[in-house]
């Protein structure tokens, strides 16, 4: 006797975190699921953002966790927050353990899998999906509907393909990272549909600023280590934040740059650039500093004193030369004012290409849930949608969550359709 066939067949474009959760979602609700990505595996960004540790969620009360997500230039996130109660750090380290893989916090309450990769992890998640009856369909391009109706259209190594399904879910990804499949190509074919998309820009980003050739060249790469910075977003409200960064040829990135990336980007939108002010000694209050500028330093040049009685030698004198005139330099009172609130000069945003991830994406306004209003029985999950997150363990579990929500969406909104008939 032949097994039973599904009836509910859902097409899962995308192969990354949002899509491979949608599909194990709907495999487990019955559908039929099959997987299609235009690269020839499924994960590449999700393996690449993990080389350096597989930073999976994070750890802090809950209720400052779902402060860090933002939507349509800075709103709060409130349509996230249903699919984070329903699959927040908590689910996300429980269905991690059910992979088999075990998981330890980190002393920033980030969290980690034990071995720090994101291979294993992968392989065994991929694994469970093929046994849960998903099929994979790789180096499958998808194109578009076919004359606006409801087969999509993909190209593929045997040329073009079309494929009837009953429902879809699209998890394409954002703009970043374009070689490793998200690309942003989906933009036209939604809005072609009808759907309203907020452009695309950097996220977790580093930025432009005129440095000297002589700055850039003996100091691009070096990292600045207990540094603070303050910025002041356009509601007027500052933000300080203390941690590191690294200065680059032509500007500056790192974790503690892309905390504050979006209120930067959206300051320079604004006013065409954005000013942050550094805080190169934040374990020392303004009076510490200032009585050891002015301690007398004798024969010793003003950059020998400096290292002496401050530690500052390296990239943080550097950006004290160049940064200030030869006047203020000079001036003890001006000196150190200014190693407590430095001014630097951010021009641009480097390349959403570059970034780590994209704000901007399908509007909120342009779903249902996350059905697309204009397209019934089209799901849409992960970076694709308009909101942004800080590195951390954020943006990964929100496109975990907006997976198993999209995926949910899907089996429920079929349910509907047969009640009805």
């Amino acid at each position: 006797m032949q097994p039973s066939v599904p009836s509910f067949r859902v097409a899962v474009i995308g192969g990354g975190p949002a899509g491979l959760m949608a599909a194990e979602t709907l495999a487990r609700g019955g559908a039929q699921v099959e997987v299609f990505d235009a690269m020839a595996s499924v994960g590449r960004k999700f393996l690449l953002a993990g080389r350096g540790g597989m930073n999976i969620t994070h750890a802090e009360p809950y209720a400052d966790f779902v402060t860090r997500y933002a939507t349509g230039r800075g709103a709060r996130a409130l349509a996230l927050r249903p699919m984070l109660d329903a699959f927040g750090p908590d689910a996300v380290r429980a269905w991690i353990h059910g992979l088999g893989v075990a998981t330890f916090v980190g002393s920033s309450n980030r969290v980690f899998p034990s071995d720090m990769k994101a291979a294993p992890l992968l392989r065994a998640w991929l694994h469970r999906l093929r046994e849960q009856g998903v099929h994979f369909h790789m180096r499958h391009r998808w194109t578009g509907w076919r004359d606006a109706g409801d087969v999509l259209t993909f190209e593929s190594p045997e040329g073009a393909v079309a494929v009837q399904a009953d429902a879809v879910v699209l998890a394409l990804g954002g703009g970043s990272w374009a070689r490793l499949g998200s690309d942003g190509a989906w933009i036209p074919l939604l809005q072609a549909r009808g759907v309203g998309v907020a452009p695309l820009a950097p996220a977790n980003c580093g930025f432009d600023v005129d440095w000297s050739a002589h700055f850039s060249d003996r100091h691009a790469g070096e990292p600045l280590t207990t540094v603070a910075v303050t910025s002041v977003g356009a509601d007027g409200r500052a933000f300080r934040k203390q941690g590191q960064f690294v200065v680059t040829a032509g500007g500056v990135e790192g974790s503690l740059i892309y905390a504050l990336s979006a209120a930067l980007r959206e300051q320079i939108a604004a006013d065409g650039q954005a000013t942050i002010h550094l805080d190169l000694l934040p374990d020392l209050t303004a009076e510490r500093v200032a009585d050891q500028v002015a301690h007398p330093r004798g024969a010793r040049s003003l950059a020998s004193h400096l290292q002496s009685r401050l530690g500052i030698k390296g990239v943080k004198a550097g950006l004290l030369r160049e940064c200030l005139d030869k006047d203020a330099y000079a001036d003890p009172v001006r000196l150190a004012q200014a190693i407590k609130h430095l001014p630097l000069r951010l021009r641009r945003p480097r390349p959403l290409d570059e970034a780590i991830s994209s704000a901007g994406g399908v509007k909120w306004d342009a779903l249902d849930g996350l059905m697309l209003r204009a397209a019934p029985g089209v799901f849409v999950a992960g970076e694709m949608v308009d909101w942004e997150a800080p590195t951390g363990g954020y943006l990964l579990t929100a496109c975990f969550a907006s997976g198993v929500a999209a995926g949910q969406a899907a089996l429920d909104w079929q349910s509907r359709r047969r009640d009805r008939a």
